[in-house]
């Protein structure tokens, strides 16, 4: 009896290529539903309906077609057993050998803007999960393909093999739960309306050289079916991207969106922001952040928020770089950065789309919050200080503030002329970030600007702003000592700005 497969595919990508080959060099019967009946037939291939064969037609408007025992019967059957091959005899069922499934497109339905919730809905497969975990849970008895990327592979053990091998057949079956485990993950989170659970998964993009140091295995995953962020980016050259450069990359692309009516441009190093510079081109942009701290800069990853121009692609050759990331790349600026084939240039349309929620590991569990992307709104800043702020003072303390944001607490930004002069990271004492930042400044910090991401419990680090020749200072207030800060800052003549958010990154 010749073999049968059963074909009930969303994406029929190389589907009749793959079903003609089954057919004419391998002999199989085709029974098919829907869709992928009608594309079978079309291209002159012997097919059998479903509704056909079991002899019940596709009812609710297709929303069943293949829940029925004979299907599900040819599906389960094992061939071991003579109890299920004789109630395979007696309802005149006969055994499957090939499933190939693959689920209704939920996750690019609701990745489309303003879906609706009854056009999510109708994308929430049925059959399709029934049959793929069928099949998956025989596969000692017969192969179940959930992606076309598996066709050209289980045709291969067709003709060295004559049919599937067992660890074949075992591959697929896992890769058939991911594929259904993955989908209903995306159903879930989808229909979620409370946080008592929070799930997350991954298919490997690929594994990576290693994580943050070289003894530390590592890989790349990505999450959901549709490609973004990161996935969906294009590397136009350079070697590949090690860990560490992903999660610069990310920390660059979070503090590049800030920044959208105006050419900017960030270097960082580490994560940390070491330059950051808005210009009247792109060229000058990434010139200003560049100066602001050229001897991090070398190595750095750099970020633009406009695609790279020529000019922009010449200042970037003239020291050494780890990546950079821009929305686009102009064809005169990509045979310039060519001549440093080892630099990775990455182009990623949409800088601005990242995660909703940040989750960090921790023994026994996740944390999990939404990611820290509130916009900044200076009319609802207040100014508590007797000197007040020009607009033009007001517009560098918002470029400081934002800068800030992005600075590993604790945080402390210096800026003027819209462009970094001195960044205080990571200190465990917000004194000591004060005075890396002023003394990185230098001179320059005369009649500058100063953010910090926290508040300043005591006036310390006020007066230490005003001696190197700070003007205005933008905090987020909150302390039980505010009043002496504000003391201090109008004893000194310095313009004090509150934000009422603070921006901690730890």
């Amino acid at each position: 009896m010749a073999r049968l497969a059963l074909l009930s595919t969303s994406d029929k990508t190389g589907l009749v290529e793959f079903a003609r080959i089954l057919v004419e060099e391998f002999q199989f019967d085709l029974i098919s539903s829907g869709g992928t009946a009608v594309t079978l037939k079309e291209a002159g291939l012997p097919v059998t309906k479903v509704s056909d064969y079991t002899g019940f037609p596709e009812i609710l408007g297709g929303r069943v077609k293949t829940l029925h025992p004979r299907i599900h019967g040819g599906i389960l059957a094992r061939k071991d057993l003579p109890e299920h091959i004789k109630d395979l005899e007696t309802h005149q069922i006969r055994p499957i050998d090939l499933v190939v499934v693959n689920l209704y497109p939920f996750a690019q339905t609701i990745a489309k803007p303003n879906v609706s919730l009854a056009e999510a809905v109708e994308q929430i497969d049925i059959g399709g999960p029934a049959m793929i975990r069928a099949a998956a849970k025989n596969f000692a008895h017969l192969t179940v393909l959930s992606n076309p990327d598996q066709y050209e592979n289980y045709l291969t053990e067709l003709r060295q093999n004559g049919e599937p091998s067992f660890a074949f057949r075992q591959a697929c079956a896992l890769a058939a739960f991911r594929h259904t485990s993955t989908y209903d993950l995306a159903i879930s989170n989808y229909l979620a309306t409370d946080e008592s659970f929070f799930n997350v998964s991954g298919k490997q993009l690929q594994p990576l050289r290693y994580g943050e140091n070289p003894h530390q295995p590592a890989a790349w995953y990505q999450t959901g079916t549709v490609a973004t962020g990161w996935t969906a980016a294009t590397k136009l050259q350079g070697k590949e991207l090690s860990y560490n450069n992903l999660v610069d990359l990310e920390a660059a692309r979070r503090i590049i969106t800030e920044f959208s009516d105006t050419p900017a441009a960030a270097i960082l190093k580490h994560t940390n922001p070491c330059g950051v510079a808005l210009g009247n081109s792109l060229a000058e942009a990434y010139e200003k952040a560049f100066n602001a701290d050229s001897v991090s800069a070398f190595g750095g990853i750099v970020a633009l928020n406009q695609p790279i121009d020529a000019a922009t692609a010449t200042a970037m050759t003239q020291t050494f770089l780890e990546c950079i990331v821009a929305p686009g790349c102009e064809p005169e600026a990509q045979e310039i950065l060519a001549k440093k084939s080892n630099l990775r240039v990455l182009t990623l349309a949409d800088l601005k789309t990242g995660p909703k929620q940040t989750v960090k590991v921790i023994a026994g569990g996740l944390l999990v919050q939404s990611s820290d992307d509130a916009e900044e709104n200076t009319t609802q800043w207040q100014v508590v200080t007797e000197k007040q702020p020009t607009p033009e003072e007001l517009a560098e303390l918002l470029f400081a503030w934002k800068v800030c944001k992005h600075v590993k607490s604790n945080a402390i930004v210096v800026t003027k002329d819209n462009t970094t002069l001195g960044v205080g990271a990571g200190q465990m004492n917000r004194v000591g970030s004060v005075k890396i930042a002023l003394e990185e400044a230098g001179e320059k910090a005369q009649n500058a600007f100063l953010a910090s991401d926290g508040f300043f419990p005591f006036d310390d680090s006020v007066r230490t702003a005003a001696a190197a020749g700070i003007k205005a200072i933008v905090q987020p207030g909150g302390s039980l000592r505010d009043q002496d800060s504000i003391a201090a800052a109008n004893e000194l003549g310095i313009v004090m700005v509150l934000t009422g958010i603070r921006h901690f990154l730890h």
